[in-house]
């Protein structure tokens, strides 16, 4: 078995506090030792240098799109798990929203029958929480528990309020995590873009702040009523964030996560009219973007999400109130995240590296990824200085619905660890 250093490198760990230039020794699938640069006196077979590199857990996504099976023109697995690996993802946990959902035992069993033993990545799912994801019936959750699902999850508004308080009555005794979107489609209705001047100005329809605050201060009382955990999905409004911030004052059993779109942009975005900026829910205003930005840095909202979501470029050439709503984003966020808020240093690098891999893994109910001595080596090589364009040549996906398509972005993935594959993850694919 080879015995790799890495030296120079700088090693983050949230779950220690850690950000320190090291030497790092792996082998077999561990981390041997992390010392002070130039200290060790252990053999290795390899020696790299990796200064200006960082090295970190493994990131972990908390929900994302997976189309195959129903529509594989959009994403298959092997785009979809290539995607979550070359942006340093070593934990891809998907919705149950595929043709059929997984809402039966047997689904999830064909989806992880697909999957390489050897790939260099967790791929978890979302078990359903309703039949057909119609919110009209409840499935059987034993059955799914049993067959691994890591937590229940439509991804969609789920209206029926008997329903949702059956459903943390029913899962109470579980250790199971429950993701909640709260929207009220009624009151979203055909809006594209959230209520405010930039609305009018655009001439696009409205979704108005109350389509998700009502629903989310109604889910909040339901908790506090049963006292169930539960985590909150796409968080997008400023208002959210507050009611939030009363609900953990008052110790309600709860998470929440924005995705990183919501954090890069805002409804300004949508002056160009790129399709690619549809989103549901709708980016913020300012004042939400603002928000949501203070919700991460304060520990508010504890987790950005990515919510993968690819589409063909026919799907999307259309007009902008028409276009299917979501982007792909497992290849960018951390770059994007890390030049917005971590070059600026308004971020450190532990606070963005805790919203994408530590707290994810909390709020799944999962011991986090961290680099520390005789741990399984789930860690990421990150080169936060290496240009690349996002182009048809180096994205994953088989799609190309992003706002940043063709454009030069900074920092790039160099190589990923996982205990289940010890070789580099463009060799393990």
């Amino acid at each position: 078995m080879v015995q790799e250093r890495l030296k120079q490198v700088r090693v983050l760990d949230p779950l220690s506090e850690v950000d320190r230039v090291a030497d790092v020794l792996i082998n077999a699938g561990k981390i041997v030792e992390i010392t002070e640069p130039g200290v060790s006196a252990s053999p290795a077979d390899q020696e790299q240098d990796c200064s200006g590199l960082i090295l970190a857990p493994g990131l972990v996504d908390l929900y994302s799109h997976s189309d195959d099976p129903g529509f594989e023109t959009r994403e298959n697995l092997a785009s979809l798990t290539a995607s979550a690996i070359a942006g340093g993802f070593t934990r891809l946990t998907l919705l149950p929203d595929t043709h059929p959902p997984l809402d039966h035992a047997e689904g999830l069993a064909r989806l992880q029958a697909q999957l390489p033993v050897d790939l260099p990545l967790q791929v978890q799912a979302w078990g359903a929480i309703t039949h057909n994801l119609e919110g009209q019936q409840l499935v059987e959750y034993a059955d799914l528990i049993q067959a691994g699902v890591v937590g229940f999850s439509d991804g969609r508004s789920l209206q029926n309020s008997i329903l949702l308080r059956r459903l943390l009555e029913y899962l109470e005794a579980e250790s199971s995590p429950i993701a909640l979107w709260p929207c009220d489609p009624a009151l979203t209705g055909s809006g594209v873009i959230r209520e405010g001047v930039d609305a009018l100005r655009l001439g696009l329809s409205e979704s108005p702040t109350l389509a998700e605050t009502s629903v989310l201060a109604a889910l909040l009382e339901i908790v506090s009523e049963t006292q169930v955990p539960v985590h909150i999905m796409r968080v997008s409004t400023a208002r959210s964030v507050e009611l939030i911030q009363g609900a953990k004052a008052r110790g309600l059993p709860i998470t929440a996560s924005t995705t990183w779109m919501h954090l890069l942009g805002n409804s300004q975005s949508l002056y160009t009219y790129d399709v690619n900026w549809r989103l549901d829910p709708p980016v913020g205003n300012i004042q939400d973007q603002e928000a949501l930005i203070q919700g991460i840095e304060t520990g508010i909202i504890d987790a950005i999400a990515i919510d993968h979501h690819a589409y063909t470029y026919e799907e999307k050439t259309v007009a902008f109130s028409a276009a299917p709503p979501g982007a792909i984003g497992l290849q960018l966020a951390l770059p994007l995240l890390w030049q917005t808020f971590v070059s600026t240093e308004r971020w450190s690098p532990l606070t963005l590296w805790e919203r994408l891999s530590t707290s994810p893994s909390r709020c799944l109910g999962q011991s986090p990824p961290t680099v520390q001595a005789g741990q399984p080596a789930e860690m990421v090589l990150f080169d936060p200085q290496r240009s690349w364009s996002a182009n048809l040549q180096n994205l994953k996906s088989l799609s190309q619905n992003t706002p940043w398509y063709g454009q030069t972005l900074t920092g790039r993935v160099v190589k990923t660890w996982h205990p289940k594959c010890l070789a580099n993850s463009l060799e393990c694919l």
